[in-house]
């Protein structure tokens, strides 16, 4: 099976890329919904006693701003996941092309670079935080997480490798 082109391993993963992007959408317009929910619940707890619904209503009303930070902050992670998912998928589209090294790619690895080392700069601020206000992470260690830094790094090296794949193609293209 070819690794380039249509009806190769980069045209399947680019289906399941399209796919999840959608259902990324869908879960980040519900979880949207969820936030202003929350936040609106937050400013104002006498709505929800109420409302005669669990004996869990008690404890969300107590934790209100811990809760409304919360699916603030899973709002911001879904949108992340969304704008990665959304690069890569640009990325698949020229491999299904046959254009690996479009000079766009370069730019979309980069972005998709930033987007995890700031993922992983804000996962540790909301810990940071949520154990300031007295919240219970429920993770053992919130330290610096090397697997999601490597990540980083690789993907910045990727984006040099397209880079310099580009640039030989560029001379390529210019030998007569």
């Amino acid at each position: 099976m070819r690794a380039l082109g249509p009806g190769s391993v980069s045209s399947f993963l680019k289906i399941i890329l399209d796919v999840f992007y959608y259902i990324l959408l869908v879960a980040l317009g519900g979880l949207l919904i969820l936030s202003v929910a929350g936040l609106l619940l937050s400013f104002n707890p006498d709505f929800l006693a109420k409302l005669s619904v669990s004996t869990g209503a008690g404890q969300i009303v107590a934790k209100g701003p811990v809760f409304a930070a919360g699916l603030i902050y899973a709002d911001l992670y879904l949108a992340c996941l969304l704008a990665i998912v959304g690069q890569l998928r640009r990325v698949f589209a020229t491999l299904t092309a046959g254009d690996p090294f479009h000079p766009e790619n370069i730019r979309r690895l980069r972005l998709i670079g930033f987007v995890l080392a700031g993922m992983e700069v804000a996962r540790h601020i909301f810990a940071t935080t949520m154990s300031q206000l007295g919240a219970e992470s429920g993770r053992a260690n919130d330290g610096l997480n090397i697997t999601a830094w490597f990540a980083v790094l690789v993907i910045f090296v990727l984006a040099e490798v397209f880079r310099e794949g580009a640039r030989l193609r560029n001379e390529a293209e210019l030998t007569i």
